[in-house]
């Protein structure tokens, strides 16, 4: 059984309890543009222990919010699962003490109370999946139409209600490719200071899901313009204004260059790729040179690189995903004179496990500057040609060997396994005689300048 099929055998089942129940959300606006949807929602005016007397296998996962989720026959490796929620009203107390990310309390309420609760137009509309009949008590289908996002009723209301909103406000309109109704925007001005209440984590994740969208580029320029970038990233900022290209012909900002670079990336992309692409360039502010003919950014990825480690930090992005970004950053522009690379420095990078993304980066960058994508199609061929061990063979010798040789850990013993590594790299010596062949010769060179 699919998720939309068991989606409609839970309506089927609580109509016939004599329930009220219709899809309700996402799902209804995603089947509406012929999309499929990730979830399905279904509301109803059962109440949460109604839910669990009708169905076998339930989680409730928000009992006092009326939400539990209901879990279908196993099919494969997981089973279909179903959230149904009581058609419920919100309630924010007047005294001003609200936390503006969840209601004080719920009432439980009818389907059209329901829909004015909600966030949206177009995630405010019900389907009855049994007689392929849509019920839209806020004109969700007009403005789905009109390819426009609405707040539902008064949009500082909204908002006021769960901050976060103003975020996914933007995340949604650009997933979808709507403009944002006047009001709405204006209304995500005023109150976009606010957004800081919202815990990081579920900042980060709604930018999680903004930068993976092949329209992230106009995503960010929504953020910018709703005065969202000032708030979440001000370290952007400084790339607006500042030149591009020779002090004599400049050719755009560092924020449109950056922006070119996002929409560059391609629909496939990473979250750390999609957020490497939006701070390569955010040192260049901070180290920028005029000089008579040019401006120079010297050290601009190291200073980058820094800023992004504190933006990660600030997100509390997970360790692997900080880890990529921080390395994607620090060596966008490493590639550039591969063909002239030292085949073992060239090597160790090529072997690193983001490889493929900080093509994708050097790729997209190079097309935005206008530059030649000579350095990227280079070691895309040394990836086809050399293998895994090519690239990353066993080590010749380790520390133990160098141990045997009564030689103490230290500045000396890292020297040595380096020194043995580069030249196994390079291709010089390929066995474990030979490298402590090198190690002898390295002593004895050590001995001599001493």
């Amino acid at each position: 059984m699919t998720e939309r099929e068991f989606a409609i055998d839970v309506v089927r089942r609580l109509r016939e309890a004599g329930y009220q129940a219709l899809w309700a959300g996402g799902c209804v606006r995603d089947e509406f543009l012929g999309l499929t949807p990730k979830d399905y929602d279904v509301a109803t005016d059962a109440r949460p222990e109604e839910v669990q007397r009708h169905f076998r296998h339930t989680v409730a996962v928000g009992m006092a919010f009326g939400v539990i989720n209901v879990l279908g026959p196993r099919s494969g490796e997981k089973a279909p699962e179903v959230e149904v929620a009581t058609f419920r009203s919100d309630v924010f107390d007047s005294d001003g003490r609200s936390d503006g990310r969840h209601p004080d309390s719920v009432v439980f309420s009818s389907a059209q109370e329901d829909a004015l609760r909600r966030d949206f137009t177009i995630n405010g509309m019900f389907f009855d999946p049994l007689e392929n009949k849509l019920i839209d008590y806020v004109g969700g289908r007009e403005d789905l139409q009109a390819r426009l996002l609405r707040a539902i009723g008064n949009p500082a209301a909204r908002f006021a209600e769960d901050k976060l909103r103003m975020l996914r406000a933007v995340r949604i309109a650009t997933g979808f490719d709507l403009a944002i109704e006047g009001a709405t925007a204006e209304a995500i001005q005023d109150m976009a200071g606010e957004i800081t209440v919202v815990s990081a984590e579920r900042i980060a994740e709604e930018l999680r899901r903004l930068l993976v969208y092949p329209r992230r580029a106009r995503g960010m320029d929504l953020l910018y313009d709703l005065g969202l970038v000032a708030v979440l990233l001000p370290d952007v900022l400084p790339m607006k204004g500042l030149p591009q290209g020779l002090p004599s012909a400049p050719c755009g900002d560092l924020w449109d260059h950056v922006m070119r670079v996002l929409d560059l990336l391609g629909p496939e992309t990473s979250f750390p790729l999609a957020l490497a692409a939006l701070l390569h360039d955010v040192g260049k502010p901070r180290v920028q040179v005029r000089t008579p003919d040019r401006y120079t950014f010297h050290m601009h990825e190291h200073v980058g690189r820094r800023v992004a480690e504190d933006i990660c930090l600030r997100w509390k992005l997970s360790n692997v995903e900080r880890e990529r970004v921080l390395w994607l950053v620090e060596k966008h522009q490493f590639l550039s004179d591969a063909r002239q690379m030292r085949t073992s420095k060239l090597k160790v990078t090529l072997a690193h496990p983001g490889i493929r993304e900080l093509l994708a980066l050097h790729r997209a960058d190079a097309l935005a500057s206008g530059r030649t994508l000579d350095h990227v199609e280079y070691c895309e061929q040394l990836l086809r040609e050399w293998t895994e061990t090519d690239l990353n063979p066993p080590p010749l010798i380790t520390g133990h060997d160098l141990a045997r040789l009564r030689l103490q850990p230290g500045p000396l013993f890292k020297e040595l396994l380096d020194a043995v590594r580069e030249a196994q790299l390079e291709g010089t010596i390929t066995t474990s005689k030979q490298a402590l062949d090198l190690v002898q010769q390295r002593l004895e060179a050590s001995a001599d300048r001493g």
